[in-house]
This record gives structure tokens, C-alpha cells and sequence, in this order.
């Protein structure tokens, strides 16, 4: 269920959201929504702890491996999307 409030803003953020609205061709409130979800998301806690997979390398992982890893990553998607071409 919807629920109806009154938000201030920034004149030029309000701006940013007007454009971007126009351009993507969806309505403002469709995208504060999207926003105001994300900033719930931000302040939930669980309880439980989550049921993520550990994975072990053998070796500590460090920032220049996770840099190559979601570069190749990406690289690897686009060359998929664009091979059909």
C-alpha cells in the first residue's frame, strides 16, 4: 500500500529527477519511490547472520585481484552483447 508524505529537496536535485523522468519517460514519483526504497534498504538490520558461501583461494585476495576480476568481468559481458552484432 501506497502511502502519501511530503519531502524537501534540493532545487537542483529536484531538477536531476525532472530530467531524468523525461528522458527514461517515467514518472518523477516512480523514481523518488525507487530512491526512498533504496534508502530504507540502507537502514534495515537483520538478526540472522546471512548464508553467504565463503570461497577460499588459498591466498589472501587483495584489491588489484578484485579490480582484474570485475574488469574481465565486464569486458566479458560486453564482448557477449556486442559479438551478435
Amino acid at each position: 500500500m501506497l502511502k502519501k508524505t511530503t519531502v524537501m529537496v534540493d532545487e537542483e536535485d529536484l531538477a536531476l529527477i525532472k530530467e531524468a523522468a523525461m528522458r527514461e519517460g517515467r514518472p518523477e514519483s516512480e523514481i523518488f519511490r525507487e530512491a526512498f526504497h533504496i534508502a530504507a534498504l540502507r537502514t534495515k538490520r537483520w538478526s540472522e547472520g546471512w548464508d553467504i558461501p565463503r570461497l577460499d583461494s588459498g591466498r589472501p585476495v587483495t584489491a588489484d585481484d578484485m579490480r582484474q576480476t570485475v574488469s574481465d568481468a565486464v569486458v566479458g559481458k560486453y564482448r557477449k552483447r556486442t559479438e551478435g552484432r
